[in-house]
This record gives C-alpha cells, sequence and structure tokens, in this order.
C-alpha cells in the first residue's frame, strides 16, 4: 500500500483553468490525461517523484456522471467552487479489500490523448463521499511505464500534506496503520471544524515549497 495521488476537482474555471492556475503556481504545466468513459470525467495530471502524481478533474455532461461515485464525488465538490477532492492508495491486489468492504471493485479506464489505454480497478470512493477524510483505493493493471507518475524527474516531489480528521479513523478504514501508504510524506491531521477531508499539499519544486 502506497500513496499513489492526490485528486482535486475543477473549480468554476473549468479542467483546463483549473488546471493552469495550479500550474502556474508550481511552475510547471499539466498534460491531458483523457476521459474516464466509466465515470463521466476526466482529468489533467502532473508526475511527482516517488510514484505519485496530481490530478485535477472535471465532470462531464454525461449519464455516467450521474451513476458512477466518482462522477458524483467530482460533480459535488466542483459544485462547491472546487478544491481537493481527496487523496489515493494504490493496493498490489484489491480483492483483499474488497473483501474488508464487502464488495466489488469498480473498473476504470482512460485513453491518453496519444492513443495508449490505462486501466485500474478502484474501490472506496462511497466511502470518500460519507467522509472526505477517508482515501479510496485503486489496483493499476498497467506496467510501471505506463502509471501517471512515469517521466517524473525528481525536481517536483510531494513534501506534506494537511488533513483534517482522524488518523486513528483512517487508519482502521486502511485496515493497517495510516502511516504505512504515507512514511515518505509528512501529514499534519488537523482536528475538523467542518468538513473533513485535504486541506492542503505542500509541493516541493526547484523554486522552493509550494502551498497549494
Amino acid at each position: 500500500m502506497r500513496l499513489d495521488h492526490l485528486s482535486y476537482a475543477a473549480g468554476p474555471d473549468g479542467l483546463a483553468g483549473t488546471a493552469q492556475r495550479i500550474g502556474a503556481l508550481l511552475g510547471r504545466p499539466f498534460v491531458d490525461g483523457g476521459v474516464h468513459p466509466r465515470f463521466g470525467t476526466r482529468n489533467m495530471t502532473m508526475p511527482l517523484a516517488g510514484g505519485t502524481y496530481l490530478e485535477i478533474v472535471e465532470v462531464l455532461d454525461h449519464p455516467a456522471s450521474d451513476k458512477a461515485p466518482f462522477g458524483q464525488a467530482v460533480r459535488a465538490r466542483s459544485a462547491l467552487g472546487g478544491g481537493w477532492l481527496g487523496w489515493v492508495v494504490a493496493v498490489p491486489d484489491i480483492s483483499a479489500v474488497e473483501t474488508r468492504l464487502g464488495r466489488e471493485a469498480a473498473q476504470g479506464n482512460r485513453h491518453r490523448p496519444d492513443g495508449t489505454e490505462l486501466r485500474w480497478k478502484q474501490i472506496g470512493v462511497n466511502g470518500l463521499i460519507a467522509d472526505p477524510q477517508l482515501p479510496f483505493f485503486v489496483e493499476w493493471e498497467v506496467p510501471p511505464a505506463l502509471h501517471p507518475s512515469a517521466g517524473a524527474d525528481g525536481e517536483y516531489s510531494l513534501a506534506s500534506l494537511e488533513i483534517a480528521g482522524d488518523p486513528l479513523r483512517v487508519s482502521e478504514w486502511l485496515g493497517e496503520t495510516v502511516e504505512a501508504p504515507l512514511e515518505d510524506v509528512k501529514v499534519d491531521w488537523v482536528a475538523p471544524h467542518g468538513t473533513p477531508g485535504v486541506i492542503a499539499a505542500k509541493v516541493q519544486t526547484p523554486h522552493g515549497l509550494v502551498r497549494i
């Protein structure tokens, strides 16, 4: 289990506008990730060191977005003005999580602009919707060379996270200590005074530390 990526819902300026704004803060552009046909969403990504990446995601005017939990979650967060949707952990075998949660994972896929298809399974988005401090889980079905973090040059890395929530509750959800997927990332846990979840991420860049 490891931290896979952070997901940020597009704001009123849309996917391209949000990606341009955050990319300008970080000093590097996001790249087009493609459409998630099963979820009714699309994304833009930025690879980071350590096998993780940032994702900015937007809901589409598509029937899938009304049915798929991920589409529902993105729509709800964007309706609030956009912002951090949540954090995601990768597991080597998602069947163990399926057994623990008592339901099956959803199949996900998207085609990059070059036509390459990325496939994965994910589970736990309903938990995120109910309690935004909780991550959801993915198992990638592509080789590491096709993971969205591929191509990271080490100049950009996730330095720390600020999460409003209870680490004990998150550890219970993960089925192991919360430090396991976050061992290389410092986490500041803040008692929630409103909606729990990711408050901010600090990214180490060649120009210094940037808080998003």
